[in-house]
């Protein structure tokens, strides 16, 4: 066993090697503060048959034994992934998957094992590094080593690796991985944060990054693998020359060069179909065509893009597809909108619910937190012309949908303002390059049309890449579409307000971006996205509507003395069940003493607001209620003023003539209007009928 340590923002780094898991290529055993870690990376020992991608699979693995905690559920085992666990794998696969060789097919599993949490040292930090780690000792090729840093900011100033509380409440939640030279993953939620800022933060990770890999590189030294040889899948040579004579390069820039996705894909069909007739003899050549076609069809769009400056739609460099945006276009649901870009149309609905509605999330914190805002993202395969049964979110419909929700969070009102759990789901009509960037545009609008008081739209763009031989031979494309994203260099998506940043998401294929390429296309996704915002979805909705809709439940907050609580809620919840059942509403009450009341019926509504008033209110001498009469005794009768809240009126009190029995005048069930005359010598409230009108004209 060996144990290596560096000085990590004030913390030690630790890392066991050979302790565990020796099995596996590679593992590493992470200590940072109390958070322990095992990374592990494993290698099949032969390329799976019949592929033609990198079977890569990442898992981190969230145990509540870390936290000392036990499952919820029946089981009381964990479950399927926690969207926190999914968001996680993907931050660890993207900046890794380019670094390994592009022909390795043999599967690769990079395993994280959560052990312990120290809040003061996030544990998907520890993961990322020790995935890499435990990659670049084994004897699996890699191209590595890269190391991610994580930066929080609070009052303008920059964290390194920050606590999970400043993460969680700090303006910037900043993920960026690196290799020896270059930047080659961001991830960032924010607070719009001005763009010269966030340039600023990313090289402040990237710095860090770079003692990160130093440290990497004399593990590897000290204890690493010598890489094994495998397998490689690649095209012969002699095949792209015989395509060339059926195919020329001229013919294939013309099936490529057009705006309509479907056309290309026809076009392209057809070639492979022609290409597999002449090569009907050689089984060797089949097997790869549709490679080879792919990979012939890759080199034409960026030899057009980089040498020629000629985009397969015919755009110029900076220009945004043909831009549309709608609002209401469906009936009765709280709120809708569709933003629709060349071939990328996503329509967003906005469901508003009682605060009760807010998802409960049980992970890997001290405690079971609730999540207000929900943002749900689906991509079903006749978006994109195709036909497979659905399965449910897959890892990039839960990628999307949080990178939108990370967008917007920043442009909520608070609970206090607008005391609602808010649901949007972003549906994929038509699909052909950035719908993540499309959805933030829709549900930005649809938030407005449902009445929801955001601070100000949020707009999202993504620009694309290819690049040359060298460093400084490469273009920027503003909103690339699919195309350009398959064939190219890079995904960098960029969302916020007029104002500042508030998510990116960046995915690239090769192995690094230089500065110049970051702050060109941070500049660039700034100029498109003012453009959306100001053309197109102002033009839509310029402004949250005044209040919700007709069809969405109305919400009345009052404030209560935190202590009256319990009154308000009574003996095992009979009082505010009794309210919710009389008058069809739904209570929520927090723990400061805020009460919402939601409901579609107005005067329900008020009815429950006034029965909290009454049971909240402090009983003195001169109030009036309305009650019904609910017993019957021979001193008197028992009136039931707000549920679970009665007072008594002795049989003196109730006419101003004298009665001898009290059924003379009430019946149960008898509605009538009392005045409080205080509280009787046995604590009870005493209630008086026949001076509620000589009280009011005393008043």
């Amino acid at each position: 066993m060996k144990t290596f340590s560096m000085e990590l923002a004030g913390r030690t780094l630790s890392v066991d090697v050979g302790r565990v898991a020796a099995q596996a290529n590679g593992a590493a055993l992470m200590h940072y503060g109390e958070t322990t870690v095992l990374s592990t990376a494993t290698a099949s020992d032969k390329p799976r048959d019949g592929i033609d991608f990198f079977p890569l699979s990442v898992e981190y693995e969230e145990k509540m034994y870390a936290v000392g905690k036990v499952p919820g559920g029946f089981n009381k085992r964990e479950g399927k992934a926690s969207e926190n666990a999914v968001l996680t794998d993907r931050v660890i696969d993207r900046p890794m998957r380019p670094l390994f060789p592009k022909d390795y097919r043999n599967d690769v599993t990079l395993d994280n094992l959560v052990l312990s949490v120290d809040p003061e040292c996030r544990p998907e930090l520890l993961a990322m590094l020790g995935s890499a780690i435990a990659t670049s000792i084994s004897d699996i090729p890699f191209a590595g080593p890269c190391a991610t840093t994580q930066i929080g900011m609070i009052n303008g100033k920059f964290i390194v690796n920050p606590s999970q509380e400043i993460w969680d409440e700090g303006d910037l939640q900043l993920t960026v991985a690196s290799t020896m030279e270059k930047v080659i993953m961001i991830e960032a939620g924010a607070n719009e944060v001005k763009e010269d800022q966030m340039i600023e933060a990313i090289y402040m990770a990237h710095e860090i990054n770079q003692q990160i890999n130093a440290f990497i590189n004399d593990m590897v030294a000290e204890v690493g693998k010598a890489k094994h040889s495998y397998q490689g899948f690649s095209v012969p040579d002699e095949l792209f020359t015989a395509m060339k004579e059926i195919v020329t390069p001229g013919q294939m820039e013309e099936a490529v060069f057009t705006d309509e996705k479907q056309k290309r894909e026809e076009n392209i069909r057809n070639i492979t179909e022609q290409l597999a007739e002449a090569f009907a003899d050689n089984e060797e050549w089949l097997a790869v065509l549709d490679e080879a076609v792919y990979q012939y069809q890759k080199k034409t769009v960026r030899k057009m893009i980089l040498k020629d400056h000629k985009r397969p739609d015919g755009r110029a460099i900076t220009q945004i597809r043909p831009l549309a945006a709608e609002v209401d276009l469906i009936p009765r649901v709280h709120g809708s909108a569709m933003f629709t870009r060349g071939q990328t149309q996503i329509c967003t609905i906005t469901t508003l619910a009682p605060m009760s509605d807010m998802q409960r999330v049980d992970g890997l914190d001290e405690n079971i937190t609730n999540k207000r805002y929900m943002h749900q993202y689906n991509f079903p395969s006749y978006s994109v012309g195709e036909t497979r049964p659905s399965r449910g979110p897959g890892r990039r419909e839960i990628g999307h949908g949080a990178l939108a929700e990370k967008a917007l969070i920043p442009v909520l009102p608070s609970e206090e303002e607008f005391p609602y759990a808010i649901r949007t789901v972003s549906e994929t009509f038509e699909s052909n390059g950035s719908t993540s960037q499309a959805s933030i545009c829709a549900s930005s609008m649809s938030l407005m049309a449902a009445g929801v008081p955001i601070k100000k739209p949020v707009a999202g763009i993504s620009c694309g890449l290819v690049t040359g031989d060298t460093d400084d031979d490469y273009i920027v494309l503003t909103d690339i579409q699919g195309l350009e994203d398959f064939f190219g260099d890079m995904d960098f998506k960029v969302a916020g307000t007029r104002d500042g940043i508030t998510a990116i998401q960046m995915d690239i294929k090769i192995h690094g971006l230089t500065r110049p390429i970051v702050e060109e296309a941070i500049s660039r996704t700034r100029e498109a996205r003012m453009y959306i915002l100001d053309e197109v979805m102002a033009k839509a909705i310029a402004e949250p509507r005044p209040e919700v809709g007709k069809y969405a439940p109305k919400i009345i907050s009052m404030q209560i003395d935190p202590q009256k609580i319990g009154d308000v809620v009574g003996q095992r919840g009979k009082t505010i069940n009794a309210i919710i059942e009389e008058t069809g509403v739904k209570i929520d009450i927090n723990d400061d003493g805020i009460v919402s009341i939601c409901g579609t019926d107005a005067g329900m509504m008020e009815k429950a607001r006034k029965y909290v008033e009454i049971i909240v209110t402090d009983f003195e001498a001169g109030q009036i209620f309305t009650g019904k009469v609910v017993s019957i005794k021979e001193f008197g009768a028992f009136i039931e003023f707000a549920p679970g809240k009665e007072g008594m009126v002795h049989i003196s009190k109730i006419s101003k003539h004298r009665i001898n029995r009290v059924e003379d005048v009430l019946t149960l069930g008898d509605k009538v209007t009392v005045v409080c005359l205080g509280k009787d010598r046995m604590g009870r409230i005493s209630f008086s009928m026949k001076d509620v009108k000589p009280y009011q004209m005393q008043h």
